[in-house]
């Protein structure tokens, strides 16, 4: 709304120039949507509480989980709507990357929606089926593979991190290659999201670093310098991740140990699928698996254990997956754990954010 209706009003007032800045705007974004997560965020636990939408824990988790039992769940829903309001203000709704962003965001967030609201209704932690969150999941990922696709300006080029030269032109099957990195990155945040913090601190860090290389990628002069691939227009994805990264931080304060609230379905798949639509549009894909190397490691925790226990019938790798039910079995108090894996999160971002020059 500001960039639309005030900027425009620059000729009469040159102050309002600074609503064309992206630098200007997107940390406003963080900042409008952090406050909006502070107001509101007492409300809404209140409102859940309210209506008796809790936690279900499951029964063979940790025993020290059982005591979160009926903690606010669905929390999510304040991410959700303090970033979309701060795009509502600070976004340039005449770049089709904010349309595709959103767009997808809402999805996966009515995806996760659906899910809790199942889950609170018959009173377990079950909700939708996995077959059904994985074919409402591919739909939308491949609905957005195949509109950027179309898009006249947009490579189907993968970049490879650490090369410069190496860049494989998927053409239409990019459109599958999109919905992979979505749809993975939706689930492999949503696996993650066990402990009270432990996601939506790897988010802010991811959607931090994410930020500046959209900044990057859609600045011609530093994208040369770099020689990483120009985007045009994808400068403006900063500004979504200023909002969506100012979310994070004002749910975080609610979110961290011990949790008043949990982000639930609602929130975890919508902000995984946020980072795997940034990761595309950035045209930094790959990077993907270093900036979120901790949730990609929360995935393969649970994969191997999955595929290792049905293998040696029975037999299992770690304690309990995913990987950070493992380390609190082994004796880790829970905000260490916490702590340690953002340490780990913050590392990875340091070292991605270093193949800007490591090529």
């Amino acid at each position: 709304m500001f960039y639309h209706f005030l900027y425009p009003l620059a000729s009469h007032l040159s102050m309002l120039n600074i609503f064309r800045y992206i630098t200007f705007r997107t940390i406003y974004a963080a900042i409008t949507a952090f406050v909006i997560c502070f107001i509101l965020g007492p409300w809404i636990i209140r409102k859940l509480q309210k209506l008796q939408i809790g936690q279900y824990i499951r029964n063979d988790g940790p025993q020290t989980h059982l005591s979160k039992a009926g903690t606010p769940t669905m929390g999510g829903l304040l991410i959700v709507f303090s970033t979309v309001a701060t795009m509502l203000l600070w976004g340039n709704f005449s770049n089709s990357f904010t349309w595709i962003l959103l767009l997808v965001f809402l999805a996966f967030a009515g995806i996760g929606f659906i899910d809790d609201y199942r889950k609170v209704t018959q009173k377990n932690s079950r909700g939708l089926t996995a077959r059904q969150k994985l074919v409402l999941q591919c739909t939308i990922g491949l609905a957005a593979g195949v509109f950027l696709c179309v898009l006249p300006d947009f490579d189907t080029k993968v970049t490879i991190p650490f090369f410069k030269t190496v860049l494989p032109d998927l053409q239409w099957g990019y459109a599958i290659f999109t919905m992979f990195v979505i749809v993975g990155a939706a689930n492999a945040v949503n696996l993650t999201d066990g402990l009270d913090g432990l996601a939506s601190g790897p988010i802010v860090i991811a959607t931090t670093t994410y930020m500046i290389l959209a900044y990057v990628a859609g600045h011609v002069s530093f994208a040369l310098y770099l020689q990483i691939p120009y985007v045009a227009n994808s400068s403006e994805v900063a500004v979504f991740c200023g909002a969506l990264a100012g979310a994070g931080l004002g749910f975080l304060w609610f979110n961290t140990y011990p949790a008043q609230v949990f982000m639930g379905d609602v929130g975890s798949l919508s902000l995984g699928a946020a980072i795997g639509t940034i990761a595309i549009l950035t045209k930094q894909e790959l990077l993907l698996l270093i900036i979120g190397g901790l949730f990609v490691i929360e995935a393969l925790s649970v994969i191997s254990q999955v595929f290792f226990f049905k293998a040696t019938k029975g037999k299992r790798i770690f304690k309990m997956a995913p990987i950070h039910h493992h380390f609190e079995l082994s004796g880790w108090a829970e905000p260490k754990v916490i702590v340690r894996f953002w340490i780990i999160s913050i590392i990875l971002s340091v070292i991605a954010l270093s193949t800007l020059k490591l090529r």
